[in-house]
């Protein structure tokens, strides 16, 4: 279910976009620290969720809706427990993420959560769904890489969509990798990046290439998300050097 999006983003994003400071809750700020901690205590994603939607209730303003996308993202990848659960996680992400940006149209967060979410939803929901939501996700990452080029989740957003999605509207190795080299370039310790880099070497078999990128992921010493590094990326980078030992 985490094929799409390898995604990390860091705390310094939450200074990105003119909507971002604009917090109200103190639910938002403390959102900030466990995205990057959630694996110390995952439960309070939980804790988190519930306060957001309330937040929203009390004060309906983007950054509150912008927070409350990117929890729904964290939960249905880190708590759910069924494909339902995560469905309803991120379309509960993505309607947030539209009303981010209805209220806010250059908050970039509103943006990325937006479009983080659209594509989970998407692909959890099935190849043809994918294909269907591609156009709208696509159109996101343009408004991104126009709001903020240089920003590191948007090239690894960009760089699994290419990576993934079959056919001729997505499915380009060449864009998806000249993506995830950008992203690393921009930083070195985003690890979902190296995983997401080592899937198109695979594709490309050019192992030994892929496998020196794994073998990083599990030698970072201090990844820019702990969180996901942990939960995510070291037990995504295990799987595909066992699925690669023999090649």
């Amino acid at each position: 279910m985490r094929r799409w999006l390898a995604l990390a983003v860091v705390v310094g994003l939450a200074a990105v976009g003119p909507g971002a400071g604009q917090a109200r809750s103190p639910l938002v700020g403390q959102l900030n620290a466990v995205a990057t901690r959630y694996h110390e205590d995952p439960a309070r994603l939980d804790t988190l969720r519930e306060g957001l939607e309330q937040a929203i209730r009390d004060d309906p303003d983007a950054a509150n809706f912008t927070a409350l996308s990117r929890v729904c993202f964290l939960w249905g990848d880190v708590r759910a427990t069924s494909d339902d659960d995560k469905l309803a996680a991120y379309e509960r992400g993505r309607e947030a993420g539209r009303r981010a940006v209805e209220l806010d149209p250059q908050g970039f967060l509103g943006h990325l959560w937006y479009a983080v979410n659209t594509a989970r939803w998407g692909q959890t929901k099935g190849v043809v769904r994918s294909l269907f939501l591609l156009p709208t996700v696509r159109a996101e990452i343009r408004t991104l890489l126009e709001l903020a080029p240089d920003v590191d989740a948007v090239h690894a957003l960009a760089g699994n969509v290419d990576l993934e999605v079959p056919g001729p509207l997505g499915g380009d190795l060449e864009r998806a990798e000249a993506a995830f080299r950008t992203g690393l370039r921009l930083d070195r310790t985003f690890t979902g990046i190296r995983v997401g880099l080592a899937k198109v070497l695979i594709k490309k078999n050019q192992v030994p290439d892929a496998r020196r990128e794994l073998q990083a992921v599990l030698e970072e010493k201090d990844p820019s998300n702990p969180a996901d590094w942990t939960m995510k990326d070291v037990p995504d980078a295990r799987r595909l050097l066992e699925s690669i030992a023999a090649r």
